[in-house]
């Protein structure tokens, strides 16, 4: 009784589900597989996490260069395995060659944005155009870049909103990197004043302002350039450079008006704000007591 089952066993163990080309496909076969496959996937993961943090740490490499060069290592790896895997399962490659050709044109046209997303995040990567922790502004998106993936790059915004962006748009678009280079920026603050104040006196308060300011740069030097003579105001820049606040210019830009409002008010210095005078020609004088007619 014994001896039947594991003879049945060993038939259900060799027998062949299907066939491709000369090579005969078994439910031992599968197991092999999928067992082999799974440990591949392990040992892949496992010697990406060696590789990121025991070798190429060795070398003070960019936390996204050594991601993606561990990255490429695993996909490396697993890509190799799974040749070896089919191959020692007996399964002839040249066998599937029709059938992943026709199936690689048909993938690849409803795979196109992913493959440009994926070979742009390699670009990406080694070009360094931009990295983890650059303030970027593309389009209507500003914000830190946060994480750089094989796909797609997540942007957080000042108000700890993630946006994911497909690494193409970085590729194919104008971006601007305010911190490419180091992140000391210089931003620049319109302000206008009467046009009976003197320039000079104006140029003087503003310095003052932002020389006092702990979040502005002392070297490079504030300046003041006189902008504009405005419809109503004489316009001036001031120009202030800056590291603390690279990352969030509109809180730099409201904590020195909030001051520069103050030093006005308190020097006296008139703020402007648009007026306009309406003449009205052509119409007939009026008689006390009388109403124009229209059409008069």
């Amino acid at each position: 009784m014994d001896i039947d089952v594991l003879r049945w066993l060993k038939d259900i163990w060799t027998y062949e589900l299907f066939q491709t080309g000369k090579a005969s496909i078994s439910l031992s076969t599968l197991v092999f597989m999928a067992v082999s496959i799974t440990f591949l996937i392990f040992i892949a993961k496992r010697l990406k996490k060696i590789t990121a943090t025991k070798i190429l740490q060795k070398y003070n490499l960019d936390v996204g260069i050594t991601q993606s060069i561990a990255t490429i290592v695993q996909y490396t790896i697993v890509a190799i395995g799974l040749m070896v895997i089919v191959q020692s399962s007996g399964i002839d490659l040249s066998a599937l060659g029709i059938l992943v050709g026709a199936l690689g044109v048909g993938i690849g046209f409803g795979l196109q944005n992913i493959t440009s997303n994926f070979i742009s995040g390699i670009i990406i990567l080694f070009e360094r155009p931009i990295k983890v922790g650059d303030r970027v502004e593309m389009g209507d998106i500003i914000g830190n870049i946060s994480h750089i993936s094989a796909r797609a790059t997540t942007v957080v915004t000042n108000d700890n909103i993630s946006i994911i962006v497909p690494n193409s748009e970085f590729i194919n678009s104008k971006v601007i990197n305010w911190s490419l280079n180091n992140k000391r920026i210089r931003l620049n603050f319109l302000v206008g004043v009467s046009y009976k104040e003197d320039p000079e006196k104006i140029r003087r308060l503003l310095l003052h302002v932002a020389e006092g300011h702990l979040g502005v740069m002392k070297n490079p030097a504030s300046d003041v350039l006189f902008d504009d003579f405005g419809d109503s105001s004489l316009v001036f820049n001031l120009r202030v450079w800056t590291e603390q606040y690279a990352d969030k210019p509109k809180v730099l830009k409201s904590e020195l008006f909030y001051e520069i409002f103050r030093l006005f008010k308190e020097e006296g210095v008139e703020i402007p704000f648009p007026q306009r005078d309406l003449h009205i020609k052509g119409w007939p004088p009026l008689q006390e007591g009388a109403l124009p007619k229209i059409g008069s």
